[in-house]
């Protein structure tokens, strides 16, 4: 962002962000942001530990040989086309919004899109960690990330069909600062997508292992 903004400022484009505005920004990092994380890690440290109703082995068991749909990367992009496919015709109303100037007001409709995004995440992460369990495949913590967080390359790759189709970009800068926006953007939307399913997994896990009954 402050590569971009130094180029939009040497090009004299209006939407370059003052140096005031930026040096405003880092003093909110630094004074509100910075100390709320070492209140946070002191609040964590303090609280009860998060509890697992089975015992870890130490020694890793044998993985054999995955299916088809287990195996990454093809189980990330599966994974991803249902969360983005949730969103895909709300999205085009956004982006219409962020970059053809048009007027959004179905806040209400975007909070159901909202809900209904988070719980396409929990349902995917849920079935992918089920199968990858029953293939006797034990690593399911960063599978469980990225197989919701890949709706986020849908979405750049949506962005980039956008940028064909609907918007009339000249120049080059125009173009760098639509795509560093979206690849912000798309980070974001993976790291939402991503923490439902490591959470939505692993309250699957708690839940199905603390049914057992190990003597």
């Amino acid at each position: 962002f402050m590569v971009l903004n130094i180029s939009l400022s040497i090009a004299g484009a209006a939407t370059a962000v003052s140096f005031l505005t930026l040096l405003a920004l880092f003093a909110l990092w630094v004074c509100v942001s910075t100390p709320l994380v070492f209140v946070g890690s002191f609040i964590g440290y303090k609280s009860e530990k998060i509890s697992v109703p089975t015992k870890t082995n130490n020694i890793s068991r044998y993985i054999p040989e995955l299916p088809w749909y287990s195996s990454p990367p093809l189980s990330c992009m599966l994974g991803g086309i249902l969360p983005f496919g949730s969103v895909c015709i709300e999205l085009f109303f956004i982006m219409s919004a962020l970059w053809l100037h048009q007027i959004y007001y179905m806040m209400g409709f975007l909070l159901a899109v909202l809900v209904i995004l988070a719980a396409t995440c929990a349902e995917v992460s849920v079935v992918m960690c089920y199968l990858q369990l029953c293939s006797e495949d034990h690593r399911w913590w960063w599978k469980s990330f990225f197989n919701c967080a890949s709706a986020g390359a849908y979405l750049f790759l949506y962005s980039l069909w956008f940028l064909s189709s609907r918007l009339e970009l000249v120049g080059v800068l125009p173009v760098v600062v639509y795509l560093t926006y979206m690849g912000m953007i798309s980070v974001c939307f993976a790291l939402f997508c991503g923490s439902v399913g490591v959470l939505t997994s692993f309250w699957f896990n708690r839940t199905i292992y603390g049914a057992l009954k190990v003597d």
